[in-house]
């Protein structure tokens, strides 16, 4: 399951054949490297992606001929969103905890280690799938609580920041 929101405010969900909570018929095919061919209720556009920032999930896209911005939320996200931890690298809190019940794959980072926003600082298995688990801002670790090969619990204290 993906679900796009487009300019902050439409809904589409491609597994789901949604848009804005209503069916609707929706088959993207690729083009070449940049360039996409939508067919959205048998209507046909032309995009081509000309931005795209890994970190925030967004894509810019111009779509016949106009700008468009989608912000991209997968299975995790989706997840995520539903048990209320979509938002917790907000928190003025600089305590990494698991955002769920896992186990440790990677361990990325050592205390007195600087981190920029964005880094990858543990690697969580959990539900079958591996989530890298990131800097919200730039920070210095203080304490790492957890090794490698370790299960942890849900809200369990992985990493102290600074």
């Amino acid at each position: 399951m993906i679900k796009a929101t487009v300019n902050q405010k439409e809904s589409i969900e491609v597994n789901g054949q949604m848009i804005n909570g209503s069916e609707a018929s929706i088959d993207i095919q690729k083009i070449n490297t940049n360039e996409y061919s939508l067919l959205i209720n048998n209507e046909s556009f032309r995009a081509l992606l000309i931005g795209y920032n890994a970190d925030d999930k967004k894509l810019n896209m111009l779509i016949n001929g106009k700008e468009f911005e989608i912000q991209i939320q997968d299975k995790t996200d989706l997840l995520l969103q539903k048990m209320g931890l979509n938002n917790m690298a907000g928190a003025k809190n600089n305590n990494l905890k698991a955002p769920m019940p896992g186990l440790i794959r990677q361990v990325n980072v050592s205390e007195g280690q600087e981190v920029k926003k964005g880094e990858v600082l543990i690697v969580l298995e959990a539900m079958k799938m591996e989530n890298a688990l990131k800097a919200a801002a730039d920070a210095v670790v203080k304490k790492v609580a957890i090794s490698a090969g370790q299960t942890v619990e849900k809200n369990q204290l992985l990493i102290e920041l600074v």
